[in-house]
């Protein structure tokens, strides 16, 4: 029997739903760790470094190989067993973050003399990991609810649990770096990740959804493709993101705020880290319990140009606290545009082609995160790390203005 909010909303209607519980605790320790490492990472690059484009290289060495594989891996989603794809790809991250750990211990330190090559050699192989699990993981999901109507849900839910442990994270990874060392930290990234892994593998396997499909392995491929291409509405939400998030990125930055700008400290970083993650948090509460049903498009659209402003904002702020709060009300105002592109592709794809369409979002969305902060690393190195920063933010109003022009289907999408 399903839930009341058939006839009357239910905000908790996808969390009555037990191996949701499961993939949400999953998802939230291996966000929790991921980000832990990212700070600790950033951190430790640009201490040996001093070197804006080090952190750049961090996303372009994780950018690389997820987009190498995304196509391929969206293939892997949607004719194998996504389970068994999740717990293989959370095992290679086991050992990605064993390995960054081991190289703060006397025994793998001397690795690290030859300089920081091998710890962007271990992000390189996440990255591949990652790009993996991405589509797994997404179309994964709707097999794990009773019914279509919990996706709007499901969605708002599993992004509160993701921006909530990108809160924690950060804030831990910085607080254990400051306060118990590098070894403590990378130590909780493995035991958060391990423990993901545990998760996962207690929620039963799923049989792919059935389909009449009959391509061959090329035209399955382009086929994720040839789908958000032929569909406006997911190629103007994605294509939205994309740019936005490619200028707008300050995060890979944030280190070189926190040490020389602001000067707060790796305690420091991981509060900004965490700001944006805050900001989506409430903002996926408010919306857990007040969906968005009418002038979506339009309210998605003002959304991304909020965010440009935020970031324009917090690129010339010196003060502290006003560079958290322009940070948290950017992280409310992309969350608004990650549930709506979410909800989109959920709701719009056919559930047995979902690992190869979201494997075409993750090249354009998911990689736009690391390859925006290569971006952000060099134009920081050409013209200043502020001057890149207020340049992006521009560039993100520039970007939604155009989209409002050229995608009428999505400037005027009603939920």
């Amino acid at each position: 029997m399903e839930p009341s909010f058939v006839e009357k909303h239910d905000p908790y209607a996808a969390l009555k739903v037990p191996e949701f519980r499961l993939y949400v605790a999953a998802r939230w320790c291996i966000t929790i760790a991921l980000q832990i490492q990212a700070v600790v990472v950033g951190w430790q690059i640009y201490q040996i470094t001093k070197d804006p484009l080090s952190l750049g290289l961090i996303g372009l060495a994780e950018a690389i190989p997820s987009i190498i594989v995304a196509l391929y891996a969206g293939y892997i989603a949607d004719n194998y067993n996504r389970k068994m794809i999740i717990i293989s790809t959370i095992s290679v991250l086991v050992f990605c973050s064993a390995a960054l750990l081991f190289f703060t211990l006397d025994a793998g330190k001397t690795i690290l003399a030859i300089g920081v090559l091998p710890i962007y050699l271990v992000i390189f192989l996440s990255g591949i990991a990652r790009g993996f699990l991405g589509p797994a993981n997404f179309s994964f999901m709707p097999q794990l609810l009773p019914h279509r109507r919990y996706y709007a849900n499901a969605i708002t839910w599993s992004s509160t649990t993701w921006q909530a442990a990108s809160v924690a994270g950060p804030a831990i990874g910085g607080l254990l770096f400051g306060f118990l060392g590098i070894t403590a930290a990378y130590a909780v990234d493995v035991a958060l990740t391990v423990l993901a892994l545990g998760f996962y593998l207690l929620i039963k396997a799923k049989p792919l959804p059935e389909t009449s499909e009959k391509l061959s392995m090329k035209e399955s491929l382009l086929s994720g493709i040839k789908f958000v291409f032929g569909n406006q509405l997911i190629l103007g939400a994605i294509s939205l993101d994309l740019f936005a998030v490619l200028f707008g990125g300050a995060v890979a930055l944030l280190p070189i705020f926190a040490s020389d700008i602001l000067q707060t400290g790796p305690q420091g970083l991981g509060f900004l880290r965490a700001a944006p993650a805050i900001g989506s948090v409430l903002m996926a509460l408010y919306l857990a319990h007040r969906p968005i049903n009418v002038n979506a498009g339009k309210k998605m659209l003002l959304c991304v140009a909020g965010f440009g402003v935020c970031i324009i904002l917090f690129g010339i702020s010196r003060n502290f606290w006003f560079s958290l709060a322009m940070l948290a009300l950017s992280g409310m105002f992309d969350s608004i545009s990650v549930i709506i592109r979410s909800t989109l592709i959920h709701t719009f794809t056919p559930e047995y082609m979902k690992g190869r369409v979201s494997a075409v979002n993750n090249i354009f969305v998911g990689s736009s995160n690391e390859i925006g902060s290569f971006e952000s690393g060099a134009v920081a190195r050409l013209m200043g790390v502020v001057p890149s920063v207020v340049f992006g933010g521009c560039m993100t109003i520039l970007v939604v203005g155009i989209t409002a022009l050229k995608a009428k289907k999505l400037r005027n999408l009603q939920m």
